[in-house]
């Protein structure tokens, strides 16, 4: 391979747009075709980058697949078309990075894994947290030992989601796989889980729809592998955005608020504000110097099963009204 990796994009909505205008940041990556069903859509992403006009442009993916030469395809499409368009793409022989979340039910996300281990291609997960300083520094700490054993999580995300995507794919099922809690909330889910390095044992859970065929609301008890405890709450009708996380350890405390560190250590007087961070990136770039051989994936698809199988475990919870354990989900 030369030092230019070629990439198709299955998608050509919001988040596709957003990953062409990182892509265009990384030299060695080149856009030679996209797909989209919407011409809408295609013509919202041209009138957004221009040059993406004079590129093969298909309605169907897998015209795409057959027709253009490629090292790459970037998936930006609603949740519930991952799975059979990410087997597709490792089929294809093209390396692989996915939108969050990865796919909607654990068997897919362990099917994709494995097709990807067989096809020896690049696989990852965009979930931009894991480039970001903030993210960045709280994972160090709790790798390096400077909370002590984690003991206990609490994550919290508020945002005006159910009014915002009301009659839009977001909140229709068949093609969300459901609601906040595996859409934005897929984020934070991730990011308790990378950055403390638990894995979810068990799951209680009561979610509330509101009027609509998803999750706006989800209110979760989590108990991990390694007998952590947490708590996790989606708050999906909110008129801001909200987000903290909270990580409680033998030897001290760390709490993320909306952007702001603050971190305390057994036998400190005070809380310290953490302003010094690690610099931040962006999955596109890791992707293309995974592809080349400059860097490890950040967001290997293990990230997307532990992410899939908590959520998949609420929602189990929610309707059968008792604790679920991950390892019923097959």
């Amino acid at each position: 391979m030369t030092d230019k990796v070629r990439i198709g994009l299955i998608g050509a909505g919001g988040i596709a747009r957003h990953h062409v205008k990182q892509l265009l940041q990384v030299p060695e990556a080149e856009i030679v075709a996209m797909t989209d069903p919407s011409q809408e859509m295609v013509n919202q992403m041209v009138a957004a980058h221009p040059h993406l006009a004079t590129v093969p442009i298909y309605a169907d993916y897998r015209e795409m697949l057959a027709e253009v030469d490629m090292d790459a395809v970037e998936i930006s499409t609603p949740h519930t078309q991952h799975f059979q368009q990410g087997m597709d793409v490792l089929a294809a022989g093209k390396h692989l990075l996915m939108e969050k979340p990865m796919v909607c039910c654990v068997p897919h996300a362990k099917q994709l894994i494995a097709a990807a281990e067989a096809s020896g291609k690049v696989m990852m997960v965009s979930y931009q947290r894991h480039f970001q300083g903030t993210y960045i520094y709280i994972r160090d700490q709790i790798t390096k030992g400077a909370l002590g054993d984690v003991q206990f999580v609490s994550a919290l995300q508020s945002q005006d989601w159910m009014r915002s995507q009301r009659g839009k794919w977001r909140q229709v099922k068949a093609l969300s796989g459901g609601g906040q809690l595996n859409d934005s909330g897929s984020h934070l889910v991730d990011i308790l889980l990378w950055t403390t390095g638990l894995a979810a044992d068990t799951v209680f859970s009561y979610t509330r729809n509101y009027d609509t065929e998803v999750d706006i609301d989800s209110a979760l008890s989590l108990r991990f592998t390694n007998g952590a405890q947490g708590t996790l709450s989606i708050v999906g009708d909110s008129p801001m955005w909200w987000e903290e996380f909270s990580v409680w350890g033998t030897e001290g405390a760390l709490l993320y608020r909306n952007g702001t560190i603050l971190q305390r250590k057994h036998g400190e007087m005070d809380m310290t504000e953490v302003k010094e961070l690690p610099a931040d990136s962006f999955p596109d770039r890791n992707f293309v110097d995974a592809i080349l051989g400059r860097d490890e994936v950040r967001v290997p698809p293990t990230c997307g099963l532990r992410v899939i199988e908590l959520t998949e475990a609420a929602w189990k919870s929610a309707e059968l009204g008792r604790p679920v354990r991950v390892g019923e989900l097959g």
